[in-house]
């Protein structure tokens, strides 16, 4: 049953001074009553533990890399990836060849793989934020977050995907990356989290970004395809 309404009282002044006003308010039809969620399987014990590592909210302290003034453009990211890879090889292995592009001693080459790095303040404390890109093998990129505070390098983000691009609003890091289905794009938006103090994974999502495609049904590979396909059938000969 819909709810009613209440009428509203309205001084008799007021509605003569309305008379053939077109300006007046309308009633825009009645209210829609409101529908809650529905709680499905209210027995269900909740899950205490994920079932995955994602890996958001981890941080990490750069040793060894000194920031003049405080002021991180006056730091050369190549100089924190190397520290980094320096003090976890087996992470770095992938792609410590390519630093040895990046020059110091000699020039930076162009297969150096640490990218321009951009500067943000992303999280509220009035300071710039650096913003550092790695080319991983794979066609993957390594995107991380460093914030300088309490006279410490910290790194608060790090995210690694088929990269399509990267941008910056306002606060939020937003990473697109590939799909795995066709037509469709994963964009995740990172922002920082004061009681954490790492940037977080704030909104995940899936978008549709082409066409609508029609999947191809897979067909089993091997000897048995090729049994189930049909004979071709005879043609049909003249008679006697």
């Amino acid at each position: 049953m819909k709810r009613r309404l209440p009428a509203l009282v309205v001084p008799a002044a007021l509605l003569l001074a309305g008379c053939g006003d077109s300006g007046g308010l309308e009633a825009a039809g009645p209210t829609p009553t409101a529908v809650g969620p529905r709680h499905l399987w209210p027995s269900l014990t909740p899950a205490s533990a994920p079932a995955d590592d994602y890996g958001a909210g981890e941080t990490q302290v750069v040793k060894g890399v000194a920031v003049p003034g405080g002021d991180l453009r006056r730091v050369d990211p190549v100089t924190v990836v190397r520290a980094q890879a320096a003090a976890d090889p087996d992470t770095y292995k992938d792609i410590e060849k390519g630093l040895a592009d990046c020059g110091d001693p000699g020039p930076k080459e162009t297969g150096c793989p640490v990218l321009t790095p951009y500067y943000a303040d992303l999280t509220g404390n009035g300071k710039d934020d650096m913003v550092v890109a790695v080319r991983a093998p794979k066609g993957q990129l390594v995107v991380r977050v460093y914030m300088y505070a309490d006279g410490r390098l910290t790194q608060i983000m790090d995210d690694e995907d088929a990269v399509i691009s990267v941008q910056l609003a306002d606060r939020s890091v937003v990473v697109r990356a590939v799909a795995d289905l066709s037509g469709y794009e994963y964009r995740t938006s990172w922002s920082y989290d004061r009681h954490q103090r790492a940037m977080l994974p704030t909104r995940d999502e899936i978008v549709r970004t082409g066409p609508p495609t029609t999947p191809v049904p897979k067909t089993p590979s091997g000897p048995a395809s090729r049994s189930a396909a049909p004979s071709p059938t005879p043609s049909p000969t003249g008679g006697s």
